[in-house]
């Protein structure tokens, strides 16, 4: 494999940041994958294990949804998904749902399911799910107003309406796993593996 050989099928500014900044070199191609038809597949399986496997499962789909075109390359999926209470969520599409959804999470934990799965030639080589439990504080509706003013549609782009690496990390007393995980890239465990190709090799 060549250093141009490697792409990440993701449109997420944050994992391809974490690739780079390992000292990566890689293309990055949109997979473009219809997610809710596949999450249809899973309805009705909520619990942890569950949520795990749809998370490995549409990091491998959007991985080998790219590498069908680029069959030569090695391609990297990831995704991830936050339950609470057993139940799913997605990205917000408003900033009502956003606010209604934090509201859900306050003062109770909720877990990120990340999933990264690397793919050459449409087949799986390799796949790794994590988890990171994340515990909000009890805060009052007034904090929260001014949190969506200040960070605006930002909590949008996130599953769970925070970045950790902003003010989102005001809303919790207790995080637990690994930040990688958390920011949706289980990143360790895939520089391992990338090592193993020589790839991530300095």
């Amino acid at each position: 494999m060549t250093k141009t050989s490697l792409i990440l099928a993701s449109a997420s500014a944050v994992r391809a940041m974490l690739l780079k900044d390992a000292g990566l070199e890689f293309d990055v191609e949109d997979s473009r994958l219809d997610e809710e038809a596949l999450k249809q597949g899973f309805a009705g399986r909520d619990d942890v294990a569950d949520t795990d496997a749809l998370a490995l499962r549409l990091a491998e789909e959007k991985a080998r949804t790219v590498s069908r075109a680029k069959p030569r390359a090695l391609v990297i999926g990831a995704d991830q998904i936050l339950s609470c209470d057993g139940q799913r969520y997605d990205k917000p599409k408003s900033m009502a749902e956003a606010r209604a959804n934090l509201q859900a999470f306050r003062g109770r934990p909720h877990i990120l399911h990340s999933g990264v799965a690397l793919v050459a030639n449409d087949v799986v080589i390799w796949s790794h799910a994590a988890q990171a439990q994340l515990t909000m504080r009890d805060f009052t509706d007034s904090f929260l107003d001014e949190y969506l003013a200040q960070v605006g549609e930002r909590v949008l782009k996130s599953v769970g309406c925070y970045q950790l690496e902003g003010p989102g990390v005001q809303l919790f007393e207790r995080i637990e796993g690994d930040y990688f995980t958390i920011l949706g890239l289980p990143l360790l465990p895939l520089l391992a593996e990338l090592r193993k190709h020589g790839i991530a090799t300095l």
